[in-house]
């Protein structure tokens, strides 16, 4: 059984498998749950910038996922992130009396 990346414990029991057949292991000391050699896609810089000029033109998020193979659920986490990174709070000027 492969060591926690955390902990580094050798308490790993196997823990099913993630979407792509991986298996999938649990550390039973601090509870995290990892895969060995994981694959992690470096999604770059011109590629978040076409992301977010098509989210401005409102194509479904399932779309752009296909059109740009990146996955719908760290799609979802980049607009939610960016979502996050926006003021809540718009500055409102008072209006001009006519005359």
């Amino acid at each position: 059984m492969p060591h926690c990346p955390d902990c580094d414990s050798k308490r790993t029991v196997k823990n099913g498998h993630i979407h792509t057949g991986k298996q999938r292991y649990l550390c039973r000391n601090c509870g995290r749950q990892f895969v060995k050699n994981p694959t992690n896609k470096v999604i770059d810089t011109p590629t978040r910038e076409l992301i977010d000029r098509l989210l401005l033109e409102r194509i479904p998020m399932a779309g752009i996922a296909r059109a740009v193979q990146v996955s719908e659920q760290w799609l979802q986490d980049y607009v939610n992130g960016k979502a996050a990174q926006t003021p809540r709070q718009v500055a409102v000027s008072p209006k001009k009396k006519d005359g």
